[in-house]
């Protein structure tokens, strides 16, 4: 088996790599942990949408470049290694304008795809409610028919972008008689109509990446549904699993690994570097490994995805395998830093930028992210080895 890139693949990823490098050069971000899903740029959105970078795997006729996932992946694992504060087009890019090119309208995809391609639409995902967990199909929020008009009802919880997007995705009950898996709806809306409030939820980190969104009476077109209705669960199957796919649950953190793998070359104890001492030096071995197998995980997805096929299995295996991964990271990153790995940025006597502290208490929600680790354990049971349910 061959697992070395093409010429044309490796010009790509050092084309990438040169830019985020001068990027960071000329000071205009700076890498942090989480940045794909918690910093907001426009400006450097716009920058990446100049460069042709969003929706590389589009059809070339929506605007796109045909390009394949392996290219899209080698584009990704450079933002994420780079720690680029890519959050305003993430989710447009990785899943929502996929969805549109692959059941949204016509007029969808002459309005929304072309804004996304300029980096121009920045989409929160309204999924998760209050009383949902994550049981996605036990959705309360409802959208009733009343003429040419959707009227929505309901609230949504860990939004994410919330503070920040101009549209949101939505899962609503158009059908409250069906069974729950069947009478669900996808819309695409403005996230700036009237009846949408919006509370800022700040987590444990300390931002507000995510907001608790309220719907009370929002009329919106029905043109913008997306696909067909009452599919809607079936739509957002098929959309997950290039959410769950996605090298961002494995190296989310990768500006951790890489300072943490510098410190112990420069920090010294008892006169050595303590990359010098045999426990570091075995645990840090361990991440190393465990991480060049979730990224060969993660290149099979989209191996998959180039063939044609819904990584539905191959999606599973690589999201619970990479969050499970960031929290050992996370652990690790503590357990070496010691007392000095609680400090947060901006601390007096703070190591490596707090982004030990950052991961630490953001990897306990790494496992719940867009479908618990149980959940997709449950993927593998039922649909990968065949296991019966009961």
């Amino acid at each position: 088996m061959d697992f070395s890139f093409t010429g044309e693949q490796n010009r790509f990823r050092q084309e990438v790599s040169n830019f985020l490098e001068e990027e960071i050069r000329q000071g205009l971000w700076e890498p942090t942990c989480d940045a794909w899903i918690q910093t907001y740029n426009t400006e450097f959105t716009k920058r990446v949408a100049q460069r042709g970078w969003i929706g590389i795997t589009w059809p070339k006729e929506y605007g796109g470049q045909g390009r394949s996932y392996i290219d899209r992946l080698i584009l990704t694992e450079e933002m994420l290694r780079y720690g680029a504060p890519a959050a305003c087009h993430w989710f447009a890019d990785r899943q929502i304008g996929g969805s549109i090119v692959t059941f949204g309208t016509e007029e969808q995809k002459k309005e929304v795809l072309p804004r996304i391609l300029k980096g121009e639409a920045y989409i929160g995902l309204g999924m998760s409610e209050t009383e949902a967990g994550c049981d996605l199909a036990s959705l309360q929020t409802r959208a009733v028919e009343d003429g040419d008009e959707y009227v929505i009802d309901g609230q949504k919880t860990w939004t994410s972008g919330g503070s920040f997007v101009n549209y949101f995705y939505l899962l609503a009950r158009t059908d409250p008689q069906a069974p729950k898996h069947r009478g669900i709806s996808e819309f695409i809306i403005p996230a700036d109509l009237p009846g949408i409030s919006r509370i800022p939820m700040i987590d444990i980190t300390g931002t507000d990446a995510w907001n608790d969104v309220f719907y009370d009476g929002v009329r919106v077109s029905k043109g913008c549904l997306i696909g067909e209705k009452n599919r809607g669960f079936l739509q957002a199957l098929h959309q997950l699993d290039y959410e769950r796919s996605g090298m961002e649950r494995l190296m989310g953190n990768y500006s951790l690994f890489e300072a943490l793998l510098h410190f112990v070359k420069e920090t010294k104890c008892n006169g050595k570097p303590l990359s010098h001492d045999g426990l570091i030096r075995n645990k840090l071995a361990q991440l190393e490994i465990e991480f060049e197998v979730g990224r060969l995980l993660i290149y099979r997805v989209a191996l998959v995805m180039d063939e044609g096929r819904a990584p539905n299995i191959e999606a599973a295996m690589s999201k619970a395998y990479a969050t499970a991964f960031e929290q050992r990271l996370a652990n690790t990153s503590m357990e070496i830093l010691g007392p000095y790995g609680q400090l947060v940025a901006g601390s007096k006597y703070v190591s490596i930028a707090g982004l030990a502290a950052h991961s630490y208490l953001g990897s306990k929600g790494y496992s719940l992210q867009a479908g618990s680790s149980e959940i997709l354990k449950n993927i593998l049971a039922s649909r990968g080895l065949g296991l019966p349910s009961q």
